[in-house]
């Protein structure tokens, strides 16, 4: 048996982030990321003998690593120690985070070769890998913890990861800050979530007298029975806790500003793993949930609201990427609706194909822009001057791209089938699972919610799908646009083989993914396939996706054209475009407010109170050394009538006393 390898899966990300710290510069670009590749690599082998050991031995074990943290209280003894907790739930993301992750890492070695290009600093280049193996690094902490605190240090890692690679070009964007005040966001309103996680956690404590997982789970329904408001207020402030690392109502509003990233980063960090954490979280503390079923609906019909609101966004969205980003969020949706019905593995099932097709559909339109942005060059060479308004990003300016960039549209066609839930790639089993749920646990408002969602994830994937790769070039860039190397390409084929297969993973009838996963969550009851509902949802599929021909694949629509959704829906669409208006609600009532009172306490609170008080200790010690300062004269008689004195004073203390 491998479980003694387990921390192997933390090590390895370790060990690539520091050679390249230390070493990389000497490494060259191709030598930056094979260390870094190959350390995400060895983490996924690790995680694939981990699963061959559960394979045979399915109970959960724990590695122990080090002592952590022995402290001694009235409510209990905190004796936690640093421990690799390997069970068939973390080690399916040990899987996910780094078998996905590898593959963006290989992708990322062509395509931030063009950042160094374009800035000509290659110290950017080993930078971004050193973030991306940290990242690694922290969510392996993470789904690997026995606890929820070193949970949360791995949470608090993602979080930090996430600011340094939204911001990596923090100097570009709206007024040269826009990136970085997308990071700033990112992080806020994450930190808004943590105070959830963190609440609960004290909850936790004062309720078991532990943070250990298998203390908490055991007696969880006897602390229940004689505490049953405690367990609602520590599974309501973990909701809390999701809505921000999940992206979901109300705290959902940094991942579109978060697409400011390197595309790689949108893929890694915000489609499939970083996000997938506060779906992570609620699976893993199922025993508590299930004790309190008003947190579960609550959750329920959080994630089946989020899911079809960030859908209404996403239909009139013409940023490639916001496209995605708005999909992420719903997606997000459906599996923290999943798993608040208490359909585990449902939402993890979802999970995971969702990490192969909507990383495989960031990477793509990585590939889309820079193809674009190839074109751009050849167009700005070809009339001595690049197209100063032009945005590589905006699918008004592509179409016809199938032509030219044939690998990346077959990929691409992919992914967005398998989103849309279309037979028989992934997304269509793992769709329809949680939808099964949803009618046998008698949820028909989440069911409801979740299949108009369906419906408008497919209408959205059509509408850009046509767009951007069918019709003429609407742009003399998209028009010379060029495919990308094979550095680039064969990760995109390698995660296109996932989507379309990646439903055997759980098929109806087999439910490997729940037999799996039975051994660390129990009572699991497979799901059902209903051949009615089943069809309903394919039948719902291929409605949208005709209708977005019958809108955007007949005439593409073109930069400064009405949309002509928007002669249909009027001020609904106005309002889905501006986003609901939301990120202008919070600004009225929270930033703004915020800003002002900060503006009103700089000058008596900031400058009269605080730097008064730090500037009084610099003036204070100041003169306190000019005054010390005359006694240092000089002269040798001085100081040894000093050494003199002091002497008396010591004799002088030892006779009187």
């Amino acid at each position: 048996m491998y479980f003694n390898l387990a921390p192997w899966v933390i090590i390895f990300p370790l060990i690539g982030m520091v050679v390249n710290l230390l070493v990389g510069k000497r490494l060259g670009e191709i030598g930056i990321g094979a260390i870094a590749s190959l350390a995400a690599g060895l983490s996924f082998g690790v995680a694939v003998l981990l699963a061959f050991s559960l394979a045979a031995h399915p109970e959960a074990v724990t590695v122990q690593v080090a002592e952590w943290i022995p402290i001694y209280t009235p409510l209990g003894n905190l004796a936690l120690s640093w421990a690799v907790r390997v069970d068939t739930l973390s080690v399916t993301m040990m899987l996910v985070v780094a078998g996905v992750g590898t593959l963006i890492h290989i992708y990322a070695i062509g395509y931030m070769h063009q950042d160094v290009r374009h800035n000509g600093d290659p110290g950017r280049f080993r930078r971004f890998f050193v973030y991306m193996n940290l990242f690694i690094l922290a969510m392996m902490v993470l789904v690997s913890a026995d606890n929820y605190l070193m949970t949360f240090v791995g949470w608090e890692g993602v979080g930090l990861c996430s600011y340094l690679l939204i911001g990596f070009w923090f100097e570009k964007g709206q007024d040269g800050i826009g990136n970085a005040k997308a990071a700033k966001k990112a992080f806020i309103a994450n930190r808004v979530g943590d105070f959830g996680f963190l609440i609960a956690m004290f909850l936790i404590f004062s309720a078991f007298g532990s943070l250990r997982f298998e203390d908490i789970f055991s007696r969880a329904a006897q602390v229940a029975q004689a505490q049953p408001g405690i367990i609602l207020a520590i599974t309501l402030f973990m909701l809390l806790a999701v809505t921000g690392k999940s992206a979901q109502l109300p705290l959902y509003v940094w991942l579109p500003d978060a697409m400011a990233g390197p595309t790689p980063v949108s893929a890694l960090i915000h489609a499939a793993t970083m996000v997938t954490a506060g779906v992570y979280l609620v699976a893993r503390s199922n025993a508590l949930y299930s004790l309190a079923p008003v947190a579960q609906n609550t959750v329920a019909w959080v994630g089946a609201a989020t899911a079809l609101f960030a859908a209404t966004i996403a239909v009139a969205q013409y940023d490639i990427k916001k496209v995605l980003a708005y999909s992420t969020i719903s997606q997000l949706g459906f599996m923290v609706a999943a798993v608040g019905m208490g359909a585990f593995a449902a939402g993890m099932f979802h999970l995971v194909t969702h990490a192969f097709f909507k990383g495989l559909l960031f990477l793509s339109a990585g590939s889309v822009i820079q193809g674009v942005e190839h074109g751009e060059k050849h167009t700005g060479a070809a009339h001595g001057s690049a197209e100063a308004s032009f945005d590589p990003q905006d699918m008004r300016n592509m179409g016809g791209l199938r032509s030219r960039m044939k690998v990346t549209f077959w990929v691409y066609l992919a992914g967005a089938l398998a989103l849309a839930g279309i037979f028989p790639l992934a997304g269509f089993f793992s769709k329809d699972e949680i939808l099964a749920e949803a009618m046998q646990l008698n949820q028909p408002g989440v069911l409801v919610f979740l299949v108009l969602a369906a419906f408008l994830t497919a209408f959205y994937m059509g509408r850009q799908v046509f767009m951007v790769f069918f019709g003429k070039a609407r742009s003399d860039p998209a028009a010379h646009a060029q495919e990308n190397p094979p550095l680039m390409t064969l990760p995109l084929v390698a995660l296109a083989v996932l989507s379309v297969i990646g439903g055997a993973l759980n098929l109806p009838g087999v439910h490997t993914l729940e037999t799996w996963l039975e051994h660390t969550i129990g009572g699991l009851q497979p799901a059902e396939f209903i051949l009615p509902l089943a069809l309903l949802a394919l039948a719902v599929a291929l409605l949208g996706i005709f209708l977005a021909w019958s809108l955007y694949g007949r005439s593409p629509l073109k930069h400064g054209q009405v949309d002509p959704l928007s002669k249909t829906l009027g001020p609904v669409f106005r309002g889905m475009e501006r986003k609901w208006w939301v990120d202008e609600f919070y600004g009225k009532l929270v930033i703004g407010p915020y800003h002002a009172l900060a503006g009103l306490l700089a000058q008596p609170v900031d400058q009269g109170v605080i730097d008064a008080a730090g500037n009084g200790l610099g003036t204070l010690t100041q003169g306190l050394s000019a005054w010390l300062r005359r006694v240092q004269t000089g002269f040798v008689r001085s100081y040894a009538l000093a050494v003199l004195a002091g002497g008396v004073v010591i004799l002088a203390y030892i006779i009187f006393r």
